[in-house]
């Protein structure tokens, strides 16, 4: 069943018939030569039946075909009797060879158990086969037939079959291993007389976590490379021990090695673990089978993969097998049986043949692949460059070096390509197993000399290596006074340039001090390898701070760069980018006619460079539509057409695009302290009154930008003087770490201080309400309100009268009077005469005249039409058509507006001169 969830996981169907295939395999491969013996044989054994014999590699790729029936192979599809077709379970489902890779160990694998619907009429059993020295899957045997053919014996024969290509893969190893291995394995058929059994160490291993295998490999290491008898108790994870002890063998050639053995207790009830046959026990199949290499199966000899130790076990003769735990104890005890004469025996096997010297090395290499290994996952976990240099330090303190520095240029630091990588080095990071020593200090500039080991590795591009400080002497020479300082505490250095895709980024300095022993060529091989894992990391960080400036750069320079000058609302304003990237956050503050103001704040799904553009693009089409005085829910319908088309127009979208992006807008009218809002997908705002309650309006979510078709609801409520209205992206409030009514709470909690400024409010809410590490951007807008002074506002209602047009001049130079504006009074009235006898003219009554006196003196007259008028050029023989003209000439912006029942013409005059 896990198998078929991996197949559906990969998209793979039942009815697929083709699977890929290889024509560049090796057919004269290792795995081949030792199973072709062997499959002569299984043919022979099962002539005349419709069995088919494979051999695949470690990656699924069928090597060798064998059939009981030859013409069997000419009925059959070229897909399962031709090598190279790939049976991999990523690419064909569940199957034999599939599933025993993935599962490593033997299957079987009955009818519709298959995921190709091809195969399910027939079974097959399939068997891992492993290179006895390294442990490592060499590749499959497998057995196929039709389901009428179904034999349980058929285990056991191939279990023997993938014994005997195991110990022709043993042949093919190095002759001094082997004897080895063949001298233990005579010794034990001598003594063994029954007293313990023998246990299949891939079972065992297979019960094992990775780790406690791997421990388990390490500590028998570290026996053989102690070269004499002893015995140690290493306990696993589960809390069951397993005791190694290391047995001196000779082979008859005289080579000398020690041999680990593993010894397990006794199983608990209710616990099995499958013995394997003894050498001299038969399997199941003929007795020529047994002899297809010239000697016995190896039976108990079975090693467990160990990838990390392969390039030195396949070389070395030395056999992994597991590895476990902790809690060593080392006796020189011979007796470690440890158990009653009335409880079973402990289980016994092979885990470690190898010579001393040979496990010496074996165990240094091991360390350094372990330390390579851990590179990868302790290196590069953030996009920050002097973290990133912080790890690869801590990583080689102290398993390779005792103090390590690195010093990476000023231009690195900022993203930056140094054009001169050696000429502006910073010390960025000081690491070791002390803080005393005399090295400069993190942040100082630090200068090389050409004969320096660091400039020198810079130049080469390669490490150099000093042995011995004391006779270094273009380092010596560098800085006399400094280097004499350091050399009472270190003595070794390996110098080793961090580059990066052909970019140098700076040099790593490893030193040992409290190591007594130099650095060596394997020591300078690992410092490079370090230093190339750990330069990639860094660059990908200098890389990530090239693009966030870039973007942030971007970013600020799209949203506004200063507040427009107004009286309606006193506003204050954050942009919070997120840790990881720059999003498309914005806002915007807009003033409208007839002294109000519009607020927008809005949101652009994605990050990066393309949804900062895109921030760009809405906000400028945001402030354009709002300078046509439509209405929230218009604007946003616009602005949703618009997002659709941006879409549509864009090639590389693939539909995608922005469609997301929400937006909120809100209009304050002063003169009213009414507040029109609508949204688009966005969360609700914030209203804070006076008396400090603080609430969240039920507005109409609306869709987001995008979707195209849907409708936007405008609502309007009544702001008192001095109200707050606090706008905000969702970065603000949703977190996966938190919940989003805990954070609205703190929200509510921040902003209940009425007697705050905006600034304090902002700074409030960011500091209490806002993640300490945003995963995404946050735009904060927060607008105290006022009110327009009721004795700037005047207001005169009249029919549709041209009688009347002079009363209202003479009523509203009396009221320019009575503000002090004399001075604006003959523009003001030449303006009203024009507008209100358009209205007259052209519109339908009843007529309103309001003047507001504000920064600038605002005339208004509205009507109940909805005719538009347009400044037009009159000609010379027109007796009309020039009053809109005079007007535009008169004031110093003019414009219309379209209120639910008719339109508001209106022209401003400055006051810059009264």
């Amino acid at each position: 069943m896990n198998s078929w969830q991996r197949c559906g996981s990969l998209g793979l169907s039942p009815d697929q018939d083709d699977l890929p295939f290889r024509d560049d395999f090796d057919p004269d491969g290792r795995i081949v030569r030792a199973a072709v013996p062997v499959l002569d044989r299984l043919q022979s054994r099962f002539a005349g039946s419709a069995m088919n014999i494979s051999v695949a590699d470690a990656n699924g790729t069928v090597l060798l075909r064998r059939f009981g029936e030859a013409s069997l192979a000419r009925a059959l599809p070229a897909i399962q009797r031709v090598p190279g077709f790939v049976f991999a379970e990523r690419v064909a489902g569940t199957n034999g060879i599939g599933l025993a890779l993935a599962e490593r160990r033997l299957i079987r694998v009955y009818g519709a158990e298959h995921f190709a619907e091809r195969s399910q009429g027939s079974a097959c059993r399939a068997l891992p086969v492993r290179d006895p020295l390294s442990g490592r899957i060499e590749g499959v045997l497998c057995f196929g037939y039709p389901r009428s053919a179904e034999d349980p014996a058929l285990d056991a024969v191939i279990r023997k079959a993938a014994k005997a290509i195991e110990r022709r893969l043993l042949g093919q190893s190095s002759a001094r291993g082997r004897a080895l291995l063949r001298a233990y394995l005579d010794a034990g058929a001598r003594t063994a007389a029954g007293l313990h059994h023998g246990v299949g160490v891939d079972e065992l291993a297979l019960e094992l976590h990775p780790r406690d295998r791997s421990v388990l490999v390490g500590k028998a290491t570290e026996l053989i490379s102690r070269g004499d008898r002893a015995a140690v108790d290493v306990h696993l994870s589960d809390g069951r021990r397993v005791t190694l002890v290391s047995r001196p063998v000779r082979s008859a050639s005289g080579v000398a090695g020690i041999a680990i053995e593993a010894f397990l207790p006794a199983l608990s009830p209710g616990k099995s673990l499958s013995v394997p046959h003894q050498a001299d026990e038969p399997l199941g199949l003929p007795a020529d089978l047994a002899d297809i290499s010239g000697g016995p199966l190896l039976g108990a000899v079975h090693a467990a993969p160990v990838p990390e130790l392969r390039s030195v076990t396949a070389s070395s003769g030395l056999l992994p097998v597991a590895e476990s735990g902790q809690g060593v104890t080392i006796t020189d005890s011979d007796d470690v049986t440890d158990h009653r004469p009335d409880s079973p025996p402990p289980a016994r096997g092979l885990v470690l043949v190898g010579e001393p010297h040979v496990g010496t090395y074996a165990l240094a290499a091991r360390r350094r692949l372990e330390l390579l290994s851990e590179t990868s996952t302790r290196i590069g976990t953030t996009l920050d460059i002097r973290r990133t240099a912080e790890e690869l330090a801590e990583t080689a303190v102290p398993r390779l070096a005792d103090f390590v520095t690195i010093d990476l240029p000023e231009a690195v630091l900022r993203g930056e390509e140094a054009a001169d990588p050696g000429g502006d080095l910073r010390r960025t990071v000081v690491h070791g197993i002390r803080d005393d020593l005399p090295f400069r200090p993190v942040g100082k500039r630090v200068d090389y000399g050409p004969t320096t080991p660091h400039l020198r590795c810079l130049t080469s591009g390669q490490a150099v290596l000093e042995p011995d400080l004391k006779a270094a002497a273009g380092w010596l020479a560098q800085d006399p006074e400094h280097t004499e300082q350091l050399l009472s505490h270190v003595h070794s250095l390996i110098a080793v340039p961090l580059v990066a895709r052909g970019v140098a980024l700076g040099i790593a300095g490893f030193y040992r001090g409290q190591d007594p022993a130099p650095f060596g060529d394997d020591d300078r091989s690992l410092a490079q390898e370090l230093a190339t894992r750990a330069a990639l990391s860094i660059d990908n960080a200098r890389r990530y701070t090239r693009e966030r400036t870039m973007v942030l750069a971007l970013q600020h320079s799209l949203l506004p760069h200063g507040l427009p000058d107004q009286d309606s609302v006193e506003v204050a304003h954050r942009y919070l980018p997120a840790e990881s990237d720059v999003g498309g956050d914005w806002y915007d503050v807009v003033p409208l006619s007839g002294t109000r103001v519009g607020l927008f704040v809005g949101d652009v799904v994605g990050h990066g460079m393309l949804s900062a553009a895109t921030m760009g693009r809405l906000r400028t089409a945001a402030r354009s539509f709002a300078e046509l005085d439509f209405p929230p829910d218009d604007v946003l319908t616009h602005l949703d057409n618009l997002v659709g088309r941006l879409d549509r127009e864009d090639p590389v979208s693939d539909g995608g695009g922005i469609i997301g992006a929400t937006c909120l807008y809100a209009i304050y009218d002063p003169t009213t302290q009414q507040c029109t809002m609508a949204r688009a997908g966005h969360p609700p705002p914030a209203v804070v009154h006076p008396d400090g309650a603080v609430s969240f309006p039920d507005l109409p979510a609306g869709p987001p930008l995008g979707l195209g078709g849907l409708p936007f609801e405008a609502t309007e409520i009544h702001l008192p003087e001095g109200s707050q209205l606090v706008l905000y992206t969702d970065g603000l409030i949703e977190d996966r770490q938190r919940d989003v009514d805990m954070v609205l709470d703190q929200l509510r909690g921040a902003l209940a201080h009425p007697e705050r400024t905006p600034e304090e409010a902002c700074q409030a809410v960011l500091d209490t309400v806002a993640p300490a590490h945003p995963c995404d951007d946050i735009a904060l807008l927060v607008a105290r309100t006022h009110a327009l002074d009721p004795s700037r506002i005047a207001t005169w209602d009249l029919p549709a009268d041209p009688a009347l047009v002079s009363d209202v001049r003479a009523s509203a130079v009396r009221q320019l009077a009575d503000w002090g504006l004399d001075e604006a009074a003959f523009a003001a009235e030449l303006m009203l005469s024009e507008l209100v006898t358009n209205a007259i003219r052209h519109g339908a009554g009843p007529i309103r005249v309001r003047l507001l006196h504000d920064r600038t003196l605002i005339c208004e007259v509205s009507d109940t039409s909805n005719t538009a008028p347009h400044l037009r050029r009159a000609a010379s023989t027109d007796e009309g058509g020039r009053g809109l003209f005079l007007v535009a000439q008169l004031a110093q912006s003019w414009g219309t507006r379209y209120l639910p029942q008719g339109k508001v013409i209106w022209a401003e005059c400055g006051l810059a001169g009264v």
